[in-house]
């Protein structure tokens, strides 16, 4: 069967419920798989019990905004939006591969951009996957500007240390020092995303010269991190050592810290893209952005 979409009127979006996550998930698992599979690459979510938690997780917190796009009580699709900072990101956008391509997905990245645009967001951000380009051309279409390539990396080097940059478990006195070096490398803080690392306990710190020169809400697809240096970031990748898929995600441009991961152990998987609507300053320092932004 071709790919189809619903006219214009039958399409409905409404908030996502609970009750909602088993389909979406199927949805979001099968709608990756088949895209990534096309192109030769892995998926991000392992299966769809994966992706079906990743959906629980997301239609439960209280931060997500959730809408679901449905045609005759059909769920076709899904998007998300992330709230817990002035500048929002947004996914994982998922359309049933049976419904690409017929519009759908447009009318739920319109969604989510005008929420962002009522709650008073400075801006909105995502990643993409390089290798789909419609959704590349959709993006560029609605007004998203392409920042940053990235560039995916997984595997394990050794572990060990930076010497004058220690490692540590990041605790709640140490969420303003980190705020305030997010602002200087972005402009802005990611204090929700940061609050909620440290309670559950994922979120790393380290300190050089007397001083938090970095953290990490997680060195993973979803976590972020940001530092004033190279050693600061290679201080963490040693400390966690095995980065397992999807892995971490690297600004292509920053060579330096590439050709270190590269020649330690690391590998490419994929190469994403930043882009953003909005607020957005040149970085400062450096960073790691998360699947989202």
């Amino acid at each position: 069967m071709g790919e189809v979409g619903p006219g214009e009127n039958e399409l409905k979006l409404r908030r996502g419920r609970p009750e909602d996550a088993p389909e979406l998930g199927r949805i979001c698992y099968e709608a990756f798989s088949s895209i990534s599979t096309k192109h030769g690459y892995s998926c991000d979510f392992p299966s769809a019990q994966v992706a079906t938690e990743t959906m629980k997780a997301l239609l439960g917190h209280p931060r997500f905004y959730s809408v679901v796009a449905e045609s005759h009580g059909k769920i076709l699709g899904s998007n998300f939006l992330d709230e817990r900072a002035t500048v929002t990101g947004i996914g994982p956008i998922s359309v049933d591969p049976a419904y690409q391509n017929g519009g759908v997905g447009r009318e739920l990245m319109l969604d989510v951009m005008r929420r962002s645009h009522d709650i008073g967001a400075a801006g909105a951000r995502l990643v993409q996957a390089a290798y789909h380009a419609r959704s590349l051309a959709l993006y560029t279409k609605l007004g998203f500007e392409t920042r940053e390539p990235l560039t995916n990396l997984v595997g394990t080097l050794p572990k060990g240390r930076v010497e004058g940059h220690e490692v540590r478990k990041a605790a709640e006195g140490d969420l303003h020092a980190c705020n305030r070096l997010c602002e200087f490398v972005h402009g802005f803080n990611r204090g929700g995303q940061l609050a909620a690392a440290v309670e559950g306990g994922a979120a790393l710190v380290v300190e050089h010269g007397g001083w938090i020169t970095a953290y990490s809400t997680n060195l993973a697809f979803t976590g972020h991190t940001v530092g004033e240096s190279n050693e600061d970031i290679k201080a963490l990748i040693s400390h966690v050592g095995t980065l397992e898929a999807p892995g971490i995600l690297v600004p292509t441009r920053n060579q330096g810290l590439m050709r270190w991961c590269l020649q330690n152990g690391l590998r490419i998987n994929q190469q994403m893209t930043l882009m953003t609507t909005g607020l957005y300053s040149e970085p400062r320092g450096v960073y790691l952005p998360s699947i989202l932004f």
